[in-house]
């Protein structure tokens, strides 16, 4: 019987504040269950950010004029018609509404540099639509994606370019 073992890393990125910015990280994952020599368990990987999501999807050869996959493109297009881009404050979201406008000026976040950088309540709901991790199956020292499964992470709000963490955990034996 394999010995029980938990490894973790942190992948960093930096958004491109204009857009959605997609990630795709599925060499890096791939490289993780490497290093730590697990042979059968599980990955998880999962965003700690709430505008931010991972998921599984089949890698395209083909880009738009913005850079995204075409896959991607589409992504952005129906989750726009779903949760459209916030604008204004109290219009077609709720979300942030006044009281936590007032705590996020109080803390010295958003609201007390840049007040416009909250307008993303559609981010958020599209990154809980997406999910904010995925776990795959190790499986002989390789994770079972399949020959044409990559793993992305995507951060949905482009109000403002941030710098960004995906957390990975390897388990198994």
């Amino acid at each position: 019987m394999r010995e029980f073992h938990v490894f973790h890393k942190e992948l960093s990125f930096e958004t491109l504040g204009n857009k959605a910015t997609y990630f795709e990280i599925r060499q890096e994952c791939r490289d993780f269950v490497r290093e730590t020599g697990i042979q059968d368990g599980i990955l998880v990987v999962q965003s700690p950010h709430t505008t931010c999501a991972v998921f599984f999807e089949e890698m395209v050869h083909d880009f738009d004029a913005l850079g995204d996959e075409y896959l991607q493109a589409d992504l952005n297009k129906g989750l726009n018609q779903i949760f459209p881009k916030q604008l204004t404050y109290d219009d077609y979201y709720k979300y942030p509404g006044p009281v936590h406008r007032q705590f996020s000026a109080d803390m010295g976040g958003a609201m007390a540099t840049r007040p416009s950088a909250l307008l993303n309540g559609d981010a958020h709901c599209k990154a809980t639509l997406l999910g904010s991790d995925k776990t795959f199956i190790i499986k002989g020292g390789e994770i079972m994606t399949g020959e044409y499964g990559y793993i992305y992470f995507v951060d949905f709000d482009g109000n403002r370019s941030r710098k960004r963490k995906c957390l990975l955990c390897a388990m198994g034996g």
